[in-house]
């Protein structure tokens, strides 16, 4: 992690870190008025059994409202606007401080060609396979909600 200051960017780069913390770490900085770019949305990794995690998300892709379904929540199944609303539900996004925060994000799959290099090249991210016993990558989260490249 670190700041680019030709940009001023805080570049996050999420592959192989837990997703909340990502979400958690962003929004801090977001809501201190600081602009935040994600990397790597899709290596995000988030922790628990595989089938509960899908079902989680399969219930919030499927909500709708019954009488109007235009009013419902909306769960893209993208990987980097799927990271993009975990952010979002950390800030007051309904408010006016939440709105200019929410505005300030950035959410990339991969790395394009201006953030190349500006990342920091090491990671503050645990070992996961020796951390955790279940674990899945948003990519593969999003593949099994139904998103295809």
């Amino acid at each position: 992690m670190e700041t680019n200051k030709s940009s001023g960017y805080h570049i996050f780069d999420a592959e192989g870190r837990i997703l909340g913390r990502v979400a958690s770490e962003s929004a801090k900085r977001l809501l201190s008025g600081e602009k935040v770019v994600i990397l790597n949305s899709e290596k995000a990794v988030i922790t628990g059994r595989k089938k509960q995690i899908v079902k989680k998300y399969f219930v919030r892709v499927g909500l709708t409202e019954k009488a109007n379904p235009d009013h419902s929540p909306y769960w893209s199944k993208r990987p980097d606007l799927l990271v993009k609303r975990v952010v979002r539900g950390m800030l007051p996004y309904r408010k006016p401080s939440g709105k200019n925060a929410y505005r300030n994000l950035r959410v990339f799959m991969g790395t394009p060609e201006e953030f190349k290099g500006k990342v920091n090249a090491e990671s503050k991210s645990k070992n996961l396979k020796l951390m955790y016993s279940g674990y899945m990558t948003v990519k593969e989260l999003s593949s099994l909600l139904g998103y295809t490249v």
